[in-house]
């Protein structure tokens, strides 16, 4: 099973000022909207990322990321191809930063029907979630309790409306709505997506079918409700545990003193 790292996003929230004291290194991978490569700790967090996958038990990891450009190495693969870690890296380009499905697309060649999880290069998932979908049976995905997101991640309530809110029915998916625009007060006791799926090659007709949003994008909840439609069906893991989220320039403080307080505490 190949773990596929969603890292070619424009990153625009992470570009905008915000009144934090941050390192020359880190303000210039934010001024770039390059999330994933924001030093914490000394580390990219995209090296974290990379970390709990391999402790989830996975061999291969496939970074989406961008193009080359003007004759040099994109960023992000650049990086990558100079961690250190125990996976075997593979690489796809998202000639464009077109939505999650659009990535999950440029992801097909390197995969083909082989099952994979989805997730995001700037959220950090505990090793125990992406176990837990990579010994699922089937397709599925992580679904997070919003109330214990607050209480154990960097994740503001009012933020809870940029992710999307899951329904389920005795434990399948049954509805996933994108950036609902619902009061955070109302999402107490929601579960909410964040981008954490275990897929098939199904995935990937479902991507190819749906139509782009206002802004362009191919939404991977659009491509997941219609997979709902056509009788495709998407087993749900609950979960208590906390997302580091590095969105924006006031993540990254608040970032590295949780990673560096899990540290101390794992010595």
């Amino acid at each position: 099973m190949v773990a596929v790292v969603l890292a070619a996003g424009r990153g625009t929230r992470m570009q905008r000022a915000a009144p934090v004291t941050l390192t020359s290194e880190q303000s210039l991978a934010a001024d770039l909207g390059l999330k994933m490569l924001v030093p914490i700790n000394g580390r990219p967090f995209l090296a974290y990322v990379l970390d709990e996958v391999a402790a989830a038990g996975f061999d291969v990891a496939c970074l989406v990321v961008g193009p080359d450009r003007a004759g040099s190495r994109d960023p992000v693969r650049a990086a990558a191809e100079s961690l250190a870690t125990p996976l075997r890296v593979r690489f796809a380009v998202q000639p464009q930063p077109k939505g999650g499905a659009d990535a999950v697309l440029a992801a097909e060649p390197s995969i083909g029907r082989a099952p994979v999880i989805v997730i995001n290069a700037d959220n950090l998932y505990p090793a125990e979630v992406l176990r837990r979908l990579r010994e699922l049976d089937g397709r599925g995905l992580a679904v997070f309790d919003a109330g214990a997101l607050v209480r154990k991640s960097n994740i503001p309530a009012d933020r809870l409306t940029s992710f999307a809110l899951v329904r389920a029915d005795d434990g399948w998916l049954a509805e996933i709505v994108e950036k609902p625009a619902a009061a955070a007060s109302s999402f107490a006791g929601a579960a909410v997506s964040m981008t954490c799926w275990r897929f098939d090659h199904t995935i990937f007709d479902a991507c190819r079918a749906i139509t782009a949003t206002p802004r362009g994008e191919l939404e991977l909840p659009d491509a997941v409700t219609l997979a709902l439609h056509r009788g495709v069906r998407f087993r749900v893991v609950p979960v208590s545990a906390g997302v580091l989220d590095l969105s924006s320039r006031e993540d990254i403080p608040v970032v590295e003193r949780m990673l560096r307080r899990a540290a101390m505490k794992g010595r």
